[in-house]
């Protein structure tokens, strides 16, 4: 999660930040769905320094570091200490061509302006450099659960790629769970055309009904950990056939453009 924010914001995230770190290292659960997340992500690495952007708990962070070819360089909106700076990611604080790849987990639906994040980015990309995200997808099994029983809200409505100036002091948790799914799917043309140095290059849609199943970071869980990892083999083998119908996450992959 990475958004313009004022202190009060940052000390309230800070909190559930401290709350979903308690979670993880109690959740056998919920560790192994997020690995399966974690490995598409390191998968798709080049060789280089990878920047995270929404570093949150450090959890993604952790695992790319034995992972991935390069060093890792983690921020968000807020300080932690295993952070490495605090910045928006509207702004990012890097010179042009500095990273192999950036990766985001849960992020680009926090951000008000898409556009704006999706332009630094391309600029902080080397040519070739890939911008990996793992999102919310919002499928006809997915979207009750996302639109009633989830806190933040899904307007298919909104327009992920408008332009306009940031909201001072605006609540870095606010969101929209539909960005991704308008960006890959209804507005995937004019998303080539708004940011034409970055090519959406893969769209996989995964996680059919461990994620839901885990709880997240609720404290509960209808899942048995044993069962986890063999549902998850299950879910790799039968998302390509079902995923439009009933991922509840999506994997984006944009390319930098080479000269």
């Amino acid at each position: 999660m990475t958004a313009g924010a004022s202190p009060d914001h940052t000390s309230e995230a800070t909190t559930l930040l401290g709350r979903h770190r308690r979670i993880w290292r109690d959740k056998a659960v919920l560790r192994a769905v997020y690995q399966d997340a974690y490995e598409r992500i390191s998968a798709r690495c080049p060789a280089g320094p990878v920047l995270e952007v929404g570093g949150g708990t450090g959890n993604l962070r952790h695992a790319l570091q034995s992972t991935v070819p390069g060093p890792v360089i983690s921020m968000d909106v807020q300080t932690a200490p295993w952070l490495d700076a605090a910045a928006d990611a509207h702004r990012l604080p890097f010179a042009d061509a500095s990273f192999a790849a950036i990766v985001l987990f849960d992020v680009l639906h926090h951000l008000e302006r898409p556009r704006l994040f999706l332009r630094e980015a391309a600029r902080v990309l080397w040519p070739g450099g890939r911008l990996i995200m793992v999102e919310p997808a919002i499928t006809p099994l997915s979207y009750p659960f996302y639109a009633w029983l989830h806190p933040e809200p899904v307007v298919m409505a909104d327009d992920p790629l408008a332009d306009g100036d940031l909201s001072p002091g605006r609540d870095p948790w606010h969101a929209n769970q539909a960005y991704p799914t308008l960006l890959a799917g209804r507005h995937r043309r004019r998303l080539a055309e708004a940011v034409p140095d970055l090519r959406l290059d893969e769209v996989r849609r995964f996680a059919l009904l461990a994620y839901p199943l885990s709880g997240g970071f609720q404290a509960w869980s209808l899942l048995p950990a044993g069962l986890t990892r063999p549902l998850l083999r299950l879910e790799r083998a039968l998302e390509g056939a079902l995923g439009r119908l009933m991922a509840f996450r999506m994997l984006m992959v944009m390319e930098r453009a080479r000269p």
